[in-house]
Formats: structure tokens, C-alpha cells, sequence
């Protein structure tokens, strides 16, 4: 049985706003989004580099995953922005189990509708499953995820969902047979001062990998001119 692993970034980011949005992918909100963020709460004398962490837990997590999967040392690896580009990934190698590390189970988020909606970062797991491309998915939440397994009870309900925890993975036998691996940033959720250490926690994989449509992200606050926090702000 051919697996995906499937990793978001957002899994190791921690936010103190407390605040969770949903946004389309764009340049907009993976770059100049972040940027209207930093000054409108400048305004109010905070630095929007204090409301977000990044886990600790991030330095481990290869080591760990290589305790708990067997990943084929002929096995792609992509990084993209888009986590869409998952769907592509298991269509391609034909992978009947995805194995998810997210803040968000990414099954589409006004089920069923969501459903017949063309594929995006938010549904391309549903579609998966809908579409028979996979027979299982197994989705293992970020520590920070405000999102339950009973969100998604109707799929639940219809598809071969799981929600283990990465300590419950450990009790099982190594997975075997993961023949891609897919990282992404999700840019319009993770701060753009950490494109760096997502960076090196790709390269830390220790493994040959393609980079589709996710270039680092340039983040000087300090160098932005009035005309720039003008076009910023009044834009839409």
C-alpha cells in the first residue's frame, strides 16, 4: 500500500492572537497581508513577531517521523506553498493512505458543499477521499490546532478518517512504503520570518527535493516607505 506524507508548516507555528482565519492563496495574504498585520497592530504599539512562535518540537520531528514511517529512499519529496498540490501528489504516485501533519484536517470546511467545489488548500483531502483516489486518511493535529475530530463528523461518518496522535503512531509498527512526501509553508497562515528555519527543516529530511511555486518570502518591516503603508493599508 503506497502512502503520502503529507506536512504543514503550520503545525509548529503557535499563535498568542488566539485569532484563526480562513484565506484564499495569493501573494496578497502570503506576503503583503502579513505586512497590513504589522502595521495595524503597530498602531496600537504591538509587534506582531510576539503573538507567533515556532514549537521547539521542530528540531526533533524528523527523528521522530523516522522511527514511525519507512519512507522508500527512491520516494519523491516536493515543497510548495500550496498544500492543494497534495492532491496532485497522491493522484500521481497512486497512494491509497495520506498521513497528514497540520493545524487543519484540510477535508473542506461547509461539508458536503465544500465538496464539489474545485480542489484548494482547504478540501483537496475530502476530495480525496470522494473521489476514491485514497481508501484512508490519517490526520495528526498540531499541539496549536483549534480544530476537533467532531468538526468533521459527517465525513467521519462516510470515509476512512482517523485522528491518531504522533505518541499513538509510536505504539504502532513502522508504516512503510511512503513513496512521496510533500512539505508546505501555507504562507498565508505562517509568518514570513520564519521562511528561514522552514528552509532548514526541509533540508534537515536529509533528502533530494523539488520546490514548486514557493519562493522565500522577503520580511524588513523597517524598510517600508510611507507610499508603501498606503498602497498597503487602502488596499483590498
Amino acid at each position: 500500500m503506497k502512502d503520502l506524507l503529507s506536512i504543514d508548516w503550520d503545525y509548529f507555528i503557535a499563535t498568542r492572537s488566539g485569532q484563526c482565519f480562513s484565506y484564499s492563496e495569493t501573494k496578497r495574504t502570503a506576503v503583503d497581508l502579513w505586512y497590513k498585520r504589522y502595521l495595524r497592530l503597530k498602531a496600537y504599539g504591538k509587534n506582531i513577531q510576539n503573538l507567533y512562535y515556532l514549537s521547539p518540537d521542530v528540531k526533533e520531528f524528523w527523528t521522530q517521523i523516522k522511527a514511525v514511517f519507512q519512507i522508500d529512499e527512491r520516494a519523491k519529496v516536493y515543497v510548495s506553498d500550496s498544500h492543494m498540490l497534495s492532491y496532485n501528489i497522491a493522484e500521481h504516485h497512486r497512494c491509497q493512505r495520506v498521513y497528514l501533519f497540520d493545524a487543519h484536517a484540510d477535508l473542506g470546511y461547509s461539508v458536503p458543499k465544500s465538496l464539489e467545489f474545485e480542489v484548494n488548500c482547504g478540501n483537496w483531502l475530502g476530495r480525496l477521499l470522494k473521489e476514491k483516489i485514497i481508501q484512508s486518511a490519517h490526520i495528526i493535529y498540531s499541539p496549536f490546532t483549534n480544530e476537533k475530530p467532531t468538526n468533521f463528523a459527517e465525513l467521519n461518518r462516510i470515509y476512512a478518517i482517523s485522528y491518531p496522535t504522533l505518541e499513538q503512531l509510536k505504539q504502532e509498527k513502522p508504516i512503510s512504503n511512503v513513496t512521496a512526501v510533500h512539505i508546505c509553508r501555507s504562507g498565508a497562515w505562517t509568518p514570513p520570518w520564519y521562511d528561514y528555519d522552514f528552509k532548514q527543516f526541509v533540508e534537515d529530511l536529509g533528502r533530494p527535493y523539488q520546490v514548486i511555486k514557493c519562493p522565500l518570502r522577503d520580511w524588513n518591516p523597517t524598510q517600508l516607505t510611507l507610499a508603501d503603508e498606503l498602497e498597503l493599508m487602502l488596499g483590498s
